[in-house]
C-alpha cells in the first residue's frame, strides 16, 4: 500500500495537537481523512470514513480514548488504533492497549515514531 493510500483519522481534543499531527502525517505522505475532538466524534468519524488507522488521544471530554477505542473495535475488530498521550506509560495507556489499541505514540510527536507506529499497525512489523 502506498503511503498516500493510508487513510488516517486524528482524534485529539486539542486543536494544536491535531494540527501538528496532521502536518506531520501529510509531510510523511499519509492521507488524513478526518479529525475528531472527542471520543463521540471519533466513533462517528470511524463509521463515516473507515480509516486504515485511527490515532487516538486518551484524555478527552465526553468519551475518553479508551472508551472510543473499545467502541471502534466493537464495530470492526480489525481496526487499527494508535493511542497518543503526553504522560509516561501509565495505567490509562495500558488500559487502551488492553482494550485493543495497537501501539502508543508519544507527545510531542516525532515523525519517525509516527511512521514506525503506523507501519506496525498496518503490517505487524
Amino acid at each position: 500500500m502506498a503511503l498516500k493510500d493510508v487513510r488516517i483519522l486524528i482524534v485529539d481534543d486539542e486543536l494544536f495537537f491535531r494540527q501538528v499531527l496532521r502536518d506531520t502525517l501529510e509531510k510523511i505522505g499519509f492521507t488524513v481523512v478526518a479529525e475528531a475532538a472527542d471520543g463521540d466524534e471519533a466513533v462517528a468519524g470511524f463509521k463515516s470514513h473507515r480509516p486504515n488507522v485511527t490515532i487516538m488521544d486518551i484524555y478527552m471530554p465526553n468519551k475518553n480514548g479508551i472508551e472510543a477505542t473499545r467502541e471502534i473495535l466493537a464495530l470492526d475488530p480489525r481496526a487499527k488504533v494508535l493511542v497518543c498521550c503526553a504522560s509516561g506509560f501509565d495505567y490509562d495507556t495500558q488500559a487502551a492497549l488492553d482494550v485493543g489499541a495497537t501501539a502508543r505514540i508519544n507527545k510531542p510527536f516525532a515523525a519517525r515514531e509516527i511512521y514506525d507506529a503506523v507501519r506496525l499497525a498496518l503490517t505487524g512489523k
